[in-house]
Order: structure tokens, then C-alpha cells, then sequence
């Protein structure tokens, strides 16, 4: 089964803004990765838009020609916004306003009714909906049952013990996996993942649809350039 590769660009909208400029041209460099082989296109924008603005998302929509999937933590902002541009998908993130980036999932259990009506309202407007989870069956069957169409797993910790014990670190994910086939809710994965462990993660993840990979793909394209890191994982996901 292929799995998608949506790239997080939310590293090159951090370069652009260390010099208060346009370099590099955040639509440039999006077109550039669809033209290279990107399945889609993640944008993570924070209250603070300290990389990815509220208006980058805006003319984003309109020129993506791929999926788009905007991530974050459904306050009143994120919801006007994600409304307003209606992506192929919104990826719901517990994320706090001072987060460095993203360090859990949900607790779809606690925050079910709060969860259920985001989703809920995007869900009426055509938008697939994705909630960041721990891997732990218990939050896969909370968000199956508020609705969303997808769970994307928290993967740091898989990616951090994957060098000292690679099977113990996928167990947790293999076990969430199967619960997740057995609902019916589709799969997603991100944070951490790079060249180096996510051929294991596809190989022990059946029916993984979706990766969302940023930092290691910005990090590795320094080397390699963007075409070659991006063929790289496309041919590892498909």
C-alpha cells in the first residue's frame, strides 16, 4: 500500500522570517516540492505565526495544486482561518501557545466533547478531519467516536528509541495500528520521522495513509537538495 508524503514547510517560513524578507519564497519553494513529487503539503500555524503567518496559509490555498493539511489547536483564530481556506484536511494538535513544537496527543477522552464539536463543524463543511493522538488504543477509540476520519500518530517517541530497540519501539504504534483497522479510522503519522527509521514504521504500519514530515526532510534536503529527499522517501512510503 503506497502512504502519502505530505512535507511540513514550516522550516522554510522560519528561514524567510530570520531576515525580515522574502528569501526564500515560501509559494516558490511549496511549487518546487509538489513538482519534485510531494503528495501534499503541511502548514502548522501558530498564534504567534513565528513561521508559517495566517496569511501564508491564506495564498497557500490558492495556488496548492496537491493536499493541503493545516495543522493546530482549533482556538477561534485557527478555526476562522481553516474555515475561510477549506484544506483537503485539518490535522487537530493539543499544541500550547509557548510549545517549542508539538510534544502530545490528545487526550480524546478528557477533551471528547470539545474534540467532537471541532470536528463536527469542519466536518460540515467538507473537510477531513485528523486528530494527533499518543499511540494508545484507548485514544484511537476516543476519537473514532467524535467522529474524526483520521488519527495521526505522535511519533517522537518511536523515532527516539528506534536506535536502541527498534522493535520495542514500534510495539506501542503496532498495537494502536490494529485498533485503528479495526474501527475503520485512517492512519497518519508525523514528528521525528526521517530517512533513516520510517522504512521500518511502513513496514510494521499496515494501511498507513499519510506521513507529515518536516524538520528531518528540511534538515536532510541541506545535504542532498530537496528532488533527490524527496524521491528518497517516496520510494521507501510507495
Amino acid at each position: 500500500m503506497k502512504t502519502r508524503l505530505s512535507v511540513n514547510v514550516n522550516k522554510i517560513a522560519t528561514l524567510r522570517n530570520s531576515r525580515g524578507q522574502n528569501t526564500p519564497n515560501l509559494l516558490k519553494v511549496v511549487e518546487d516540492i509538489e513538482g519534485f513529487g510531494s503528495d501534499g503539503i503541511t502548514i502548522h500555524p501558530r498564534p504567534d505565526e513565528r513561521h508559517i503567518r495566517y496569511s501564508d496559509a491564506l495564498e497557500l490555498s490558492k495556488i496548492i495544486k496537491s493536499e493541503l493539511n493545516v495543522e493546530g489547536n482549533p482556538i477561534d483564530n485557527f478555526m476562522q482561518l481553516v474555515l475561510k481556506i477549506k484544506p483537503t484536511q485539518v490535522t487537530l494538535v493539543p499544541d500550547g501557545i509557548n510549545n517549542i513544537t508539538s510534544n502530545s496527543g490528545w487526550d480524546t477522552i478528557k477533551h471528547s466533547e470539545f474534540l467532537g464539536k471541532k470536528i463536527e463543524e469542519l466536518k460540515s463543511c467538507g473537510i477531513r478531519t485528523s486528530v494527533f493522538v499518543n499511540p494508545d488504543p484507548k485514544m484511537i477509540r476516543g476519537a473514532f467516536e467524535i467522529g474524526a476520519d483520521r488519527i495521526e500518530l505522535y511519533t517522537y517517541h518511536y523515532a527516539h528509541q528506534y536506535k536502541i530497540d527498534k522493535e520495542n519501539a514500534i510495539s506501542q504504534y503496532y498495537q494502536s495500528a490494529k485498533e485503528a483497522n479495526k474501527l475503520g479510522i485512517g492512519i497518519n503519522a508525523g514528528h521525528d520521522l526521517n530517512l533513516n527509521n520510517i522504512g521500518y514504521f511502513k513496514q510494521k504500519i499496515s494501511n498507513l495513509l499519510e506521513v507529515s514530515i518536516g524538520h528531518a526532510l528540511i534538515t536532510e534536503s541541506l545535504y542532498s537538495g530537496f528532488e533527490n529527499v524527496i524521491s528518497r522517501y517516496k520510494a521507501i512510503l510507495g
